[in-house]
């Protein structure tokens, strides 16, 4: 996934990046997702993460509904400029895989 950060918010965001809180960790597990990563390139933020659940709606729904996710959603949703181009209801733009190894 890909979303623009805010040239004023880079410094902001690496910061609270480099401590998530522990709270938002736990629940990102406990959602089933593994091995997220988040790159930042020339104002772009670039998200990989694998997600090894079975119902990744209800395991959204379930993050989404989380009070300290909220909090941090908050905190990080003004640092962020959705892309243009995104798919109607997305924040973060899914990006087309073009290659894969394993």
């Amino acid at each position: 996934m890909v979303i623009r950060l805010k040239p004023e918010a880079e410094e902001d965001y690496k910061r609270y990046h480099a401590a998530v809180w522990p709270e938002v960790l736990e629940m990102l597990r406990e959602c089933n997702i593994r091995n997220y990563s988040i790159f930042l390139k020339d104002g772009y933020l670039f998200s990989y993460f694998e997600y090894h659940g079975e119902d990744m709606e209800a395991d959204w729904a379930k993050m989404a509904a989380h009070p300290k996710t909220q909090e941090w959603w908050a905190i990080m949703k003004p640092m962020q400029e959705p892309l243009p181009t995104r798919k109607p209801g997305e924040w973060w733009a899914e990006m087309e895989e073009v290659f894969h190894m394993d």
